[in-house]
């Protein structure tokens, strides 16, 4: 077992770490802004990309929602979903594409329940991904706004919209 798969199956303390990495990204904004935004992400990107890749599979989006996702990257779906599954998941919780895998959205379902803080988001509606953030750095992304931004012609938010079921 990887230390990437050991870590995800520990999404409460991933959670507490995002909270607190998040908390610290915010309050370096100040300093980050007089940098530049565009030279922050030169910096961050590489090691951004390299911590997440090996703790997540991550695939450097740069819109991450890993925290509304149980803490499992839905871009490591090979079909790219990223409001849940596909409807080919195997009895198993296998996925369809590559049937020795785990469905990435079995996997997240299972470690939002264990998530107290950000659990209940994987029941919100995310945009789909804007191609034009792939390979920034989804923290300068966050402080800039641009990640909640969503791509031209979308319609929607991502402001606590839960998925229900019609009768």
């Amino acid at each position: 077992m990887s230390l990437g798969s050991t870590l995800r199956d520990h999404p409460h303390f991933l959670e507490q770490l995002y909270r607190l990495t998040a908390y610290v990204v915010r309050k370096l904004d100040p300093l980050v802004a007089r940098i530049g935004y565009d030279r922050a992400n030169r910096w961050l990107r590489y090691p951004e990309e390299w911590v997440k890749r090996i703790v997540f599979d991550c695939r450097m989006c740069g819109q991450c929602v890993l925290h509304s996702t149980g803490m499992t990257c839905p871009m490591s779906c090979p079909k790219n979903l990223r409001n849940g599954p596909c409807g080919g998941v195997r009895g198993n919780g296998h996925c369809e594409v590559i049937p020795e895998m785990k469905c990435v959205w079995t996997e997240a379902y299972e470690r939002s329940l264990k998530m107290p803080v950000y659990g209940q988001e994987i029941l919100w509606l995310q945009p789909p991904v804007n191609r034009q953030l792939e390979g920034t750095s989804a923290w300068v992304n966050m402080l800039t706004g641009i990640d909640r931004e969503p791509p031209p012609g979308w319609q929607g938010t991502t402001q606590e919209i839960e998925l229900s079921v019609q009768p």
